[in-house]
């Protein structure tokens, strides 16, 4: 089953001699429960495919369907809801609410939603990210590692078609990185969770059920890389 499919996606900044090309017609599709990861070099396009796939950006042309529905025909508001009951975002800088401890914030977007959260979600997702002893912490009493854990947490909660995933351990250690994308993994077993990945790290990238490389805006479908097939050993010798 599709979840994702992205269609003749281009995106152009600016005109004429500063005329940028950002993505040159992207395509390619994600099944419900695959665990992907983009790579490529800084300025290739990663981060804007990201935007438009999340409706974050509009693209130039081109078209982002989640789960069959087309997020570019919608009307804003429309697409405002549909992005915040059916994408969840992960982001390299956590942006937690300070003022909210760590149950609450995983609890956010429901709330936001005018939802009721469902205690027993709320408990399960507590178990699996391991902090259910620091439940009624605020952000700042927490590690690196345990902030991007409970932004995990509030991308789960809502059980969106989608996780966009943009460097979620770009700020973190080693060891907590790998806690991090443990965490991933195991969210996309667990709840045949569909999520896209942007890293710099190609070991991390490695653990993902396939890799898709953005070079000068345009994409390649690397393929599975559980077995770090050859594009893992050709990014390690460059």
């Amino acid at each position: 089953m599709q979840i994702l499919q992205v269609q003749n996606l281009c995106k152009t900044y600016g005109t004429g001699e500063v005329r940028v090309n950002a993505l040159r017609n992207v395509s390619f599709s994600l099944e419900k429960g695959e665990f992907a990861a983009v790579i490529g070099e800084s300025g290739s396009g990663k981060s804007t495919l990201l935007n438009c796939i999340g409706s974050l950006d509009f693209p130039t042309s081109g078209s982002v369907l989640i789960d069959g529905n087309n997020l570019f025909t919608m009307k804003e508001e429309e697409r405002t809801i549909f992005r915040r009951r059916n994408i969840g975002f992960i982001f390299q800088s956590f942006q937690l609410v300070p003022e909210l401890n760590v149950e609450q914030n995983i609890m956010f977007p429901l709330l936001l939603d005018y939802r009721k959260p469902d205690s027993a979600a709320v408990e399960e997702i507590l178990e699996l990210l391991g902090l259910k002893d620091r439940r009624h912490h605020l952000p700042n009493q927490l590690s690196g590692g345990q902030q991007q854990r409970v932004a995990i947490g509030r991308a789960l909660i809502t059980r969106p078609k989608l996780i966009l995933a943009d460097e979620p351990t770009g700020n973190l250690d080693s060891r907590a990185s790998q806690d991090v994308l443990d965490l991933l993994i195991k969210a996309s077993r667990q709840y045949q969770q569909t999520i896209l990945m942007i890293t710099h790290n190609n070991s991390l990238a490695a653990c993902a059920d396939r890799v898709l490389r953005v070079s000068d805006g345009r994409l390649s479908d690397m393929g599975s890389s559980g077995k770090k097939g050859a594009w893992y050993r050709d990014e390690k010798l460059s």
